[in-house]
């Protein structure tokens, strides 16, 4: 599963995560800082409710957490529009 909201109504970030033979990996994007013991909740929360229920067998489940704003979102179509209105920026521009 990639790309889940944690919270619908109050968003806190977002948690990608990716299943191994043997672990678990989660990368969690936190919009604000938490405190540890909500933190510990969070991954808790993550575990029971999206790892568990893909009713995979797992030894560890290892979670990345860092703490980002959201500056965007792209996708193909957003690059084929903005090559349809090249800006001219290049490499030489740089700096």
């Amino acid at each position: 599963m990639q790309g889940s909201s944690l919270q619908s109504n109050n968003r806190l970030g977002t948690v990608d995560i990716h299943f191994t033979s043997t672990a678990v990996h989660g990368t969690l994007i936190l919009e604000r800082e938490l405190e540890e013991t909500d933190l510990t909740k969070l991954i808790e929360q993550i575990d029971e409710d999206l790892v568990l229920s893909a009713d995979m067998p797992r030894d560890d489940f290892i979670v990345s957490v860092y703490v980002g704003k959201d500056i965007g979102f792209y996708s193909d179509e957003y690059f084929a529009d903005e090559s349809d209105n090249d800006t001219g920026y290049s490499d030489d521009d740089e700096g």
